[in-house]
């Protein structure tokens, strides 16, 4: 049974329905972000990223990051808004997170300490209540949250 090596939470600026995970390294990224971002999909992939399409335009989300040394235990689909999976390689075992609004932040995901292949689960909650918050105040914080679950991928 798979085991939780480390969680850690953090908030994520959300700007024109965009936030992205990208590898900290990203120099040799063929398509850095938002370049090629697609509105169309909750999870996108790029070599090296994962671009997430928000429910609201502006808002600071709540993202808890969860890295795991296996498949995770499978999340309920009846207590998320949407749900996906995507491979993501990593070069140096640390992923940034990006805002189409403020670019990269400070804040690292510490996958492992060098890089390798991952597989990712993305899990959100709040969409509508983010969406509507964008209609009527503008922005808000914590509306929206996502569960985002890293596991070494297996061949």
């Amino acid at each position: 049974m798979a085991e939780l090596v480390r969680r850690q939470y953090m908030d994520a600026y959300v700007g024109y329905h965009a936030l992205g995970l990208q590898e900290s390294d990203d120099v040799d990224l063929p398509v850095p972000f938002p370049d090629d971002f697609d509105f169309g999909v909750f999870l996108g992939a790029h070599p090296g990223r994962l671009d997430i399409t928000s429910g609201g335009h502006t808002h600071t989300a709540a993202v808890s990051v969860e890295v795991w040394d296996g498949s995770p235990p499978e999340q309920d689909p009846a207590g998320w808004d949407e749900q996906a999976e995507a491979d993501f390689e990593s070069t140096s075992g640390e992923v940034a997170v990006w805002s189409m609004h403020t670019g990269r932040s400070d804040d690292l995901v510490k996958l492992a300490d060098s890089g390798g292949s991952w597989r990712v689960r993305v899990s959100c909650v709040g969409r509508a209540a983010a969406a509507a918050l964008s209609e009527g105040e503008g922005t808000g914080r914590g509306v929206e949250h996502y569960l985002v679950q890293f596991w070494p991928a297996r061949p």
